[in-house]
């Protein structure tokens, strides 16, 4: 009988905590009323939303009012960044990001370059970190919005925002985060930030799939953005359309209990995560970190394992639900463009899997991926002698001789 499947793909979506099936569930059939009516079915589900709104806001610090709620965190990196491009529209205006954001951002960012605007994409070290310094570099007196994500989504690094946006308020640069894999899973307060729009995303905490917010600043500046489309008013008129009740409560509910949850769940993660790391390069030699060794996320592990293919230990991996360094496109599949960037050769990057853990994951289950990700790269490895990865430099191996 084969073993339960073990799931360590967190980043790319959370199991839904039962707390908050539970908490949506009366708004599909007993409490269905439209949020914007005015009779009372409508008007207890406005104020449900509003409690939504405001359990978001307390998670990173801001304002009920400043919450947008969108269908998730690619929609509001979208309304991020094209509705501060449309509201300065012009040609040569510069918008600065990094290479190693998430493709709702940089996709975003190459269709404003061919339209005119002027997009730095900055490189990021080996730890995948880009600097202030680089940013401050990077600006000048055309520049209309920076975005810098706050946490990577395949190396869990974090980058130095609050430094980020230190420096783009002294030179009255609006900057936009991408934060949704870092909110819920480590203090985020958008004034210590000094941010100006924040991007998250219900399903990444633990909430609904197709619900998420962008957090826009009302004072200090009073960030004005135009709409992706029109129709309804909505959203202080930023973002149209009826709101999905049963989500919203949904998403807000996820933000309360990861507020209340996060320090223990951070501490037991991180502990989880290590001793992933710890007993995998116990058990093989050439086992590469990817990312920053401190400064990442608690519940991210990536790591390469030279002399593998990631796509090959993937399938051998029946039991483990896990993400690849590589990205399936329909020609062929390419090596991740996040690994390639903090310096890996394709091969290496081939050879990477991304684990994320979550407030669900056990010990017994880490100790049981460690035994099973152990046992698949050596029998890969035995049936690829000549190790397809490059040797990894004397720095970057951990684990036994071999």
């Amino acid at each position: 009988m084969p073993r339960p499947l073990i799931y360590l793909d967190n980043h790319a979506t959370t199991r839904t905590d039962p707390r908050v099936v539970e908490a949506m569930l009366p708004y599909f059939t007993e409490e269905y009323g439209n949020a914007s009516s005015l009779h009372a079915l409508g008007q207890r589900a406005n104020s449900a939303t509003d409690a939504a709104r405001e359990q978001v806001a307390t998670l990173i610090g801001a304002e009920p009012r400043e919450i947008v709620f969108t269908s998730g965190a690619t929609e509001s990196d979208n309304l991020a960044i094209k509705g501060v491009a449309a509201m300065h529209r012009g040609p040569g205006k510069r918008i600065v990001t990094c290479r190693t954001e998430h493709r709702a951002v940089l996709d975003v960012c190459r269709k404003l370059q061919r339209d005119g605007f002027d997009v730095v994409f900055l490189p990021v070290d080996g730890d995948g970190l880009v600097s202030a310094e680089q940013v401050v570099e990077a600006i000048d007196e055309r520049t209309i919005l920076v975005s810098i994500m706050l946490a990577n989504n395949e190396i869990g690094a974090l980058q130095p925002v609050a430094a980020i946006g230190a420096v783009c308020k002294e030179r009255g640069v609006l900057f936009h985060t991408d934060a949704t894999q870092a909110v819920g899973k480590i203090p985020v307060d958008v004034h210590a930030l000094q941010v100006d729009l924040l991007s998250l995303s219900a399903h990444k905490m633990h909430g609904p799939k197709g619900v998420g917010a962008l957090w826009v600043r009302r004072r200090d500046p009073h960030v004005r953005l135009e709409p992706l489309f029109d129709g309804g008013g909505h959203e202080r008129g930023m973002r149209p359309g009826t709101l999905p009740v049963p989500i919203v409560v949904g998403l807000g509910l996820a933000c309360e209990i990861a507020g209340g949850q996060m320090k223990d769940e951070g501490e037991r993660m991180a502990r989880l995560r290590d001793r992933l790391h710890e007993g995998l390069a116990e058990s093989l030699d050439e086992v590469r970190l990817n990312g920053h060794p401190t400064e990442r996320l608690p519940n991210n592990l990536n790591v390469s394992f030279a002399g593998v293919r990631g796509e090959a230990l993937l399938m051998a991996l029946r039991n483990l639900a896990v993400s690849s360094g590589s990205a399936c496109t329909s020609a062929s599949v390419e090596p991740s463009y996040v690994l390639r960037a903090i310096g890996l050769s394709d091969d290496l990057a081939h050879a990477s899997l991304r684990f994320g853990l979550s407030r669900f994951t056990t010990e017994a289950e880490i100790e049981t991926a460690i035994e099973e990700t152990a046992n698949a790269v050596r029998r890969l490895r035995a049936l690829s002698p000549e190790r397809l990865g490059s040797p990894l430099a004397p720095r970057e191996v951990s684990g036994r001789t071999p």
